[in-house]
């Protein structure tokens, strides 16, 4: 069962926390880590091209010349796929690009994720996070108090209005709810700080 260090908020380590052999200490599957890193960015697209039809097209509703005896090709619509302005064939549509992988391979990638990140000394535990009310310059202080250097990912148990809106301005920090903690988010960071209690939530809810 690994151990890692409990810190408060000054940075002080105030005690050892044991965490789940069945979660942090799992084998790296590589291959279920970027199905699932595909699969998240696969979600976020929005699908909202689109060129237009013949139907959608403004005009054309006239036949250009008459059928015979001009010496031109036959022409319908001076909307039609060929014509200048005309519409577009077999172009993009809106449409869904999400999709989603089996319940426990989406576990197993979160569990990979978190015991990659342990193995790289990318993980700190704090017994306690919180303030009265948003301050980006303390949660500053308990980042550089904690000497965490380059991008962060805060994990909270719950959604922490104040933590969110402290961490929100400070580049390269976001801040979630252990609830919301997916493959992309852990990956993409470099250290990802957890609470005691969100340590616990993410135990509760990958170790059944």
């Amino acid at each position: 069962m690994p151990k890692v260090a409990l810190y408060n908020m000054q940075g002080e380590t105030v005690g050892e926390v044991d965490l789940a052999d069945d979660v942090f200490a799992v084998p790296v599957n590589d291959d279920l880590l970027h199905a699932a890193v595909v699969m998240y960015l696969a979600n976020q697209r929005q699908g909202t091209v689109a060129t237009k039809t013949r139907s959608l097209v403004r005009g054309g509703g006239r036949k250009p010349w008459r059928q015979k005896g001009t010496g031109r090709a036959r022409q319908g619509s001076i909307r039609a796929p060929h014509w200048k302005g005309g519409a577009t064939v077999f172009g993009p549509q809106p449409r869904d690009y999400g999709y989603t992988m089996p319940r426990k391979a989406r576990r197993n990638a979160l569990k990979s994720a978190l015991s990659a990140k342990l193995l790289s000394g990318g993980i700190r535990v704090l017994d306690r996070l919180g303030f009265e009310q948003p301050r980006t310059r303390e949660m500053a202080a308990v980042l550089s108090n904690l000497q965490v250097d380059g991008k962060a990912l805060i994990v909270t148990a719950g959604h922490d209005p104040a933590v969110y809106k402290s961490a929100r301005n400070i580049p390269g920090v976001d801040a979630m709810a252990a609830a919301d903690l997916n493959v992309y988010q852990v990956l993409n960071h470099d250290n990802v700080v957890l609470t005691r209690e969100a340590v616990e939530r993410v135990e509760e809810v990958l170790g059944r």
